[in-house]
Parts: C-alpha cells; sequence; structure tokens
C-alpha cells in the first residue's frame, strides 16, 4: 500500500491557503477512489480519492476546521478559511478519518486500491486501472483492504 518512505515518514498535507496542516504518524488503513454524489459534491471533484487512517494518528493543526453533517451518519470538515475540504469521519467506520489525497503532500506515493461506488461514476470518466469496483460503499474493503 505504501513505500518504505511513508511507512516510516509521518505523512503530511494541509488545505489551500496553509492555515490547517494535517500530520498522520501511522499509514493509511485504506486508499480508495469514491464515485459517490456526496463525495463528488463534498470535493467539487468528478471523483474523490481518499486516505483513511486511525483517527488516533491523525493531527490537525491548529484544529479539524468546520463541522458540517448534510448526510445522516457523514460529518465533514473544511478549512474554516479557505473552505478546503479537510476531513470525513462515518458512523459505520468509528475511530478513522478519511482525507482527500489532494492535500496530502504524500499523495503521489499512496495510489488507490479499489473504486467505490463505481455504478455511480460519471459515463464520461474512465480510469484506465485493474482496480476492483464496487457498487455501494466500500466499508467492507476499507476495514480490511485485502477485502
Amino acid at each position: 500500500m505504501e513505500s518504505d518512505e511513508t511507512a516510516s515518514a509521518p505523512i503530511t498535507g494541509r488545505c489551500y491557503c496553509g492555515a490547517t496542516t494535517i500530520t498522520a504518524t501511522a499509514p493509511p488503513t485504506a486508499i480508495a477512489y469514491c464515485h459517490c454524489v456526496d463525495c463528488r459534491r463534498s470535493s467539487g471533484a468528478p471523483v474523490a480519492a481518499f486516505a483513511g487512517f486511525d483517527e488516533a494518528a491523525v493531527t490537525f493543526s491548529p484544529n479539524d476546521g468546520q463541522s458540517l453533517s448534510v448526510t445522516p451518519g457523514v460529518e465533514r470538515t473544511f478549512c474554516a478559511s479557505c473552505g478546503s475540504p479537510l476531513a470525513g469521519r462515518y458512523d459505520y467506520l468509528p475511530g478513522q478519518v478519511y482525507i482527500g489525497l489532494g492535500l496530502l503532500d504524500q499523495a503521489d506515493e499512496l495510489p488507490p486500491q479499489l473504486h467505490a461506488h463505481a455504478s455511480q461514476r460519471l459515463r464520461w470518466l474512465h480510469i484506465d486501472d485493474d482496480l476492483p469496483r464496487v457498487d455501494a460503499t466500500s466499508r467492507t474493503h476499507l476495514r480490511d483492504p485485502a477485502g
């Protein structure tokens, strides 16, 4: 899932304006694309790509921003200064936090492992890879990436 470098060094990142920084002291538990409408709307992108971490391993400084919950059981946080999406937390995945790969300095070393909600993919979007496609939530795969 990660290179030797990302396995030993902290994973770092920041929001667009730099007001919020992110440090993860453990490697991601999972890395995935998500094609669901909720993730597309919250990210503003045609597909979201994120890394899931054990929440205890992640620090947001000075804090994890402003919280918004539109979908029941889903909390998303955004930078209070620039509005960048910072994190997602899901009731069905307690103790985990999901961070968009675009925020992370080591994103090139963190390739996704699967496509979630593949049936909601925009028709014109084609990502040429051999990754598994899941037509629903990837929660099972996120808990056990070998799934």
